[in-house]
């Protein structure tokens, strides 16, 4: 009984853990970086982008990790494209259904993230080989790790920019906004500030080569 319950904390919390320190999409892969710098002038076109990317980077691992074993070879990355698509479309259809504003706010980034690479390197890499209770944590982890980094670069962008958090006012009535970071240069340079205090907080540990590549 205790290996059982020791066994799924490993499935739960190892790919949860590595997908949000030492497998980071964004801080350690640079992955998903179009997104990142679209959608987090305001912290709630982030949350939402978060929790749309969290549905879908759970589910799309959970489906493919169920289904690995029928899928014939050749095919697998289109068969994984169309989960990732159908779930996409799933989200899109309800923030036009139901959150209609938000969903215009965010144009075509909720459709983009099909095109998002983090999506199927998780179900290619790690889905197609492994259980669904480990490939849906997977893609948890994942989502969680680019979600709090996106979350960080809109809470410095939305208040130094705008004078805001979440439309509030959080700044005194006579701040002047700086421009720069509600746009384009401004995400770059802060997803740059982010990355640089986290890893020099939590160092990137050093590259090892393989031992053939050494010649030892």
């Amino acid at each position: 009984m205790a290996g059982t319950a020791g066994g799924l904390r490993s499935q739960i919390g190892e790919p949860v853990k590595e997908g949000i320190g030492k497998q980071n999409p964004i801080l350690r892969q640079a992955l998903g970086i179009c997104s990142a710098l679209a959608v987090t002038g305001l912290v709630s076109t982030t949350l939402v982008m978060d929790a749309a990317l969290l549905f879908v980077a759970g589910f799309s691992c959970l489906f493919v990790s169920l289904i690995r074993n029928a899928i014939p070879h050749r095919v697998r990355l289109i068969v994984q494209m169309l989960v990732i698509s159908s779930l996409v479309s799933v989200v899109h259809l309800y923030l036009q259904t139901y959150h209609y504003l938000m969903s215009q706010t965010l144009g075509l980034y909720i459709p983009l993230i099909v095109t998002n690479c983090i999506l199927l390197g998780r179900t290619e890499g790690y889905s197609m080989r492994n259980g669904p209770i480990a490939s849906f944590f997977d893609g948890v982890g994942n989502a969680i790790g680019y979600a709090v980094v996106l979350l960080l670069i809109a809470l410095i962008r939305e208040p130094v920019g705008f004078g805001t958090i979440l439309g509030y006012q959080v700044l005194p009535a006579n701040y002047d906004p700086l421009a720069l970071l509600s746009m384009a240069p401004g995400a770059f340079l802060a997803m740059g500030v982010v990355v640089w205090i986290v890893r020099a907080i939590w160092p990137e540990e050093p590259a090892t080569e393989h031992p053939e590549a050494t010649g030892h």
